[in-house]
């Protein structure tokens, strides 16, 4: 992944700051636009065909939350940062989806950047996409780069009235956006869970040789994890203790308890990942013992084996004057010897708790 970011960064080696470069994964859908225009009692959704469209709401009394599926589309987003003001520095970063979790006062509005997680269970893994967030008086902007998201049920909220959401200004939306996302984090990290408990019952009873592989992944995941809940932390600490007029005290309380909500995430991503160190160690430990117990049955044979073959070795030397191979019962008497010494030997092993 860090190989991915810095080659996209570097197509834009060279260009002047606030460059309009794409750097996100090709997509082959277009540019989506939708629009939710609210007040306590009456709600507009709808689609945008022409960005000149979003104009009217721009200092209308509503809440108004425009959503942009699809940055690809420049022109399009070009057309947008024009409309509401946008620095050429926020319309770049919303260009480049790796960016790291953040937020930033631009006087007349806020910037926002985290990111959105689901489960793929198909696959098996998380799949990670960066939402890039605009708060203005009386408006939000939420640009994403692939079609879908995680916000359905605030979408639902809206429509029907359901709590809050209609009743309060745009930074509400800010916070109910960003509740949303981070809601979907204690799925995510549900998913994890049970995957880390599925390991750990196996490196108890018995560790195969793709254990290892799966610890790996699962301590890459938490690591990805980590790098996206603890700068979200920072950000809504951030947006805490800001005291720009965008924020209203009332909202204030809802941001401390995201803020609350985040700090689980981020014991419960620290607590899997000792855990994970934990199997990592115990699986090197079975595995080292297990390699023991081979070597020590293995020399444990080459100990009893030893005295035998040096019998042999002497019964098989030619020399003339060997009496014993005149013995009627020299080869008996051998073959008995030699099961006696390594009888013997067994019993002493066995004894001292070596076999």
């Amino acid at each position: 992944m860090t190989k991915r970011v810095m080659k996209r960064r570097a197509k834009k080696a060279g260009m002047p700051p606030g460059s309009l470069v794409y750097l996100g994964d090709k997509q082959d859908a277009g540019t989506k636009i939708t629009l939710f225009d609210y007040v306590d009692g009456h709600c507009t959704e709808r689609e945008i065909a022409h960005v000149d469209e979003c104009a009217p709401y721009k200092e209308s009394n509503t809440v108004t939350w425009i959503n942009i599926d699809g940055i690809q589309n420049i022109d399009v987003l070009e057309k947008i940062g024009k409309q509401y003001d946008l620095h050429s520095l926020v319309m770049e970063d919303i260009l480049n989806t790796d960016q790291r979790p953040k937020v930033e006062d631009h006087d007349r509005y806020l910037y926002v950047v985290l990111k959105m997680l689901s489960y793929n269970d198909a696959e098996q893994e998380i799949a990670i996409e960066q939402l890039s967030l605009v708060l203005g008086e009386n408006f939000v902007l939420s640009f994403q780069d692939k079609p879908g998201d995680v916000l359905d049920p605030l979408r639902e909220r809206i429509r029907h009235a359901q709590g809050r959401i209609r009743k309060l200004g745009a930074d509400y939306l800010l916070y109910a956006i960003m509740d949303e996302v981070v809601d979907h984090y204690f799925t995510v990290m549900e998913k994890l869970g049970e995957k880390v408990e599925q390991v750990e019952d196996i490196v108890a009873v018995r560790p195969k040789q793709d254990t290892l592989q799966q610890i790996h992944r699962l301590k890459r995941e938490m690591i990805m994890l980590r790098k996206v809940v603890w700068p979200l932390r920072e950000l809504v600490s951030t947006l805490l203790h800001d005291s720009t007029p965008l924020l209203k005290e009332t909202t204030a309380i809802y941001f401390r308890d995201l803020h609350d909500h985040i700090a689980q995430i981020i014991d419960g991503v620290e607590a899997y990942r000792d855990m994970l160190s934990g199997m990592l160690d115990v699986y090197l430990s079975i595995m080292s013992n297990r390699t023991n117990g081979v070597m020590k049955v293995m020399a444990l044979f080459s100990a009893i084996f030893m005295p035998l073959t040096v019998i042999t070795g002497i019964f098989g030397m030619n020399f003339k004057d060997f009496p014993e191979l005149e013995w009627r019962y020299g080869f008996q008497g051998t073959v008995i010897l030699m099961v006696v010494l390594a009888v013997g030997m067994i019993i002493f092993f066995r004894r001292k708790n070596w076999l």
